[in-house]
């Protein structure tokens, strides 16, 4: 199986280079490529993309900001000139990092390790055991995102809310969100993201897990009606 893969970066001559790559990796299939943020998310959005060569340096909408607009995230491999995204690579959960110009030896591990991840997963998870960690009490925590209930903003930590236990994690919401398989989970206030698998009941206001009312901003009933019917 190949991994269905796209290329987004504003210059036509990187664009070359690293279909060129593409093309010659027996792991890949290139579905496009694409000069802009805006073109690329159509096409996440309607096809099965699995691995995504992104440039961070690009106008109206740079490479991180393209990121924050997906809700379901495929592997990212960063390519860029500069060298100093590296860390802020990593808050993304980036696969890898390339500094251009490209090496076809550098290029072809990164695709490996992406190929090994996609595997990876397939094999020891289906749906329902798919799997975060957080950080909680200077602990690695195993936390299966079917038992999420929901999460709630704390001051500078967020409270994760499972089946069995609540964890107090040192994140943002925005952080912890990307974290999270976009199909299963929905933002619905600025302090509460929930798992839509566990809601019960919900309306105009409030959305209920358990007995307990979560608020939902203006317009954010629909957005969760549209996630429940995905989600059925």
């Amino acid at each position: 199986m190949k991994l269905n893969c796209i290329v987004v970066d504003d210059s036509a001559l990187q664009r070359i280079t690293v279909t060129k790559l593409i093309n010659e990796n027996q792991l890949l299939h290139l579905v496009g490529e694409f000069s802009n943020a805006t073109d690329a998310k159509n096409c996440i959005s309607t096809k099965n993309i699995d691995l995504v060569f992104l440039d961070i340096e690009m106008p109206v909408i740079n490479g991180f900001d393209f990121l924050d607009g997906l809700k379901v995230k495929p592997q990212i491999i960063f390519i860029t000139v500069k060298t100093e995204y590296a860390l802020k690579a990593f808050d993304y959960n980036a696969t890898d990092y390339l500094h251009k110009p490209l090496t076809k030896e550098r290029f072809n591990l990164a695709v490996t390790k992406a190929y090994n991840l996609f595997n990876l997963k397939k094999e020891t998870n289906d749906d329902d055991d798919e799997f975060i960690f957080i950080k909680s009490n200077l602990k690695k925590l195993k936390i299966y995102t079917s038992k999420i209930r929901w999460i709630e903003a704390f001051g500078d930590y967020v409270k994760v809310i499972t089946e069995d236990d609540n964890h107090l994690v040192l994140s943002t919401m925005k952080a912890f969100e990307k974290d999270l398989p976009g199909d299963k989970f929905i933002r619905v206030h600025k302090s509460y993201i929930i798992n839509v698998n566990k809601v019960e009941t919900f309306n105009s206001k409030f959305a209920e897990i358990d007995t307990f009312k979560i608020p939902l901003s203006r317009n954010k009933k629909d957005d969760l009606m549209e996630a429940l019917k995905k989600s059925s």
